[in-house]
């Protein structure tokens, strides 16, 4: 090889190397799945991967799945239920948003064989958190295995600071590999 490959090779290394930091740092970035919060949706060790831009277009919309920042050098995925101005309960297992009643069929199997009921304890966000609705720029996040998830339950209300981006596609493993909603 002379010198003339030698630097193409190195140039094409060097943007290779570029496109993949810049990717990941401001497009997509993996994640797993830590614990049994999300069950069924997620499995405990699941790889998925967090589109980090597509909050900077749009805004979260209700029963998205994010990421965010919940502790010092800890992020939760967990699924969007209340959005700001948002007045939410629950009661008799049943999501109430601003008087309105919502179907949450994702959780439908999950609550079939739950051994304790209510699958989700009622509520108010009042009861859980300083606010009678959700402030500007938060949202109130749930994990949908509700009797085994710290949440808004328990940490109150999401910035939309914290965000990291939405996530919606499991890659491993490979057999299990899917869109989730």
């Amino acid at each position: 090889m002379n010198n003339s490959e030698t630097w193409h090779w190195v140039k094409l290394l060097t943007l290779a190397l570029i496109m993949a930091f810049a990717v990941r740092h401001f497009l997509f970035t993996p994640i797993i799945v830590d614990g049994q919060s999300m069950l069924p949706t997620l499995d405990h060790e699941d790889r998925m991967l967090v589109n980090k831009f597509g909050y900077q277009m749009f805004e979260p919309e209700r029963f998205d799945i994010i990421v965010f920042h919940a502790e010092k050098d800890k992020d939760y995925i967990k699924r969007v239920i209340g959005l700001p101005g948002d007045e939410l309960k629950y009661i008799n297992d049943t999501l109430y948003i601003n008087g309105e009643s919502y179907e949450e069929d994702y959780l439908d199997n999950f609550k079939e064989t739950a051994s304790i009921l209510p699958f989700t304890k009622d509520f108010e966000l009042s009861d859980v958190s300083e606010f009678e609705k959700i402030p500007e720029n938060h949202l109130f996040v749930m994990g949908d295995n509700r009797q085994f998830s710290k949440d808004s339950r328990h940490i109150d209300v999401v910035s939309y600071e914290e965000i990291v981006g939405e996530a919606n596609v499991v890659f491993w493993p490979f057999q299990g590999a899917r869109l989730v909603e």
